[in-house]
């Protein structure tokens, strides 16, 4: 897994791994959207850093479905540094779906899938951008679509 720096080009390895307590004093509005903690008490949450690093460039929470075999991005940011334009790295929403989606293939091995709910402005950019398939209100991904976001940002 890597993000890329936009203004040079470099690959930086990343990884995933779950929020910590004291990880909840860095996560302030300004910098990713939402007001996270009262937002997740029934998600797990995950964070994106640079390896190495303790610099959280991207956050996702997750619901588990289980008798849908469906995990559910609840939310999903970058920080405000990597969003739009001006970004300073870039994969890292898609390196947070892919981990998704491979939770998804780890806990549900029968017929994975993941889902979300977007903001109206963003659903034409999850469908173009990550494959998601429209089913109404939600988008998800299933089948070789899940593969294939795997095989793009986890590999």
């Amino acid at each position: 897994m890597y993000i890329l720096e936009v203004a040079n080009g470099a690959q930086h390895p990343a990884q995933v791994s779950p929020v910590l307590p004291a990880d909840f004093r860095n996560i302030t509005v300004k910098r990713y959207v939402f007001r996270w903690r009262p937002l997740v008490a029934d998600c797990e949450l995950y964070k994106l850093t640079i390896t190495g690093s303790d610099d959280i460039l991207g956050l996702v929470a997750l619901i588990e479905h289980p008798a849908e075999q469906r995990i559910e991005i609840k939310l999903l940011t970058a920080s405000s540094e990597n969003i739009g334009q001006g970004k300073q790295f870039d994969r890292v929403a898609g390196c947070l779906i892919a981990f998704a989606a491979q939770e998804a293939m780890d806990r549900f091995e029968d017929f994975p899938a993941i889902s979300l709910l977007p903001k109206t402005n963003l659903k034409q950019h999850y469908m173009n951008h990550y494959g998601m398939e429209d089913s109404g209100r939600q988008l998800y991904l299933e089948d070789i679509g899940l593969f294939n976001v795997i095989n793009e940002y986890l590999a």
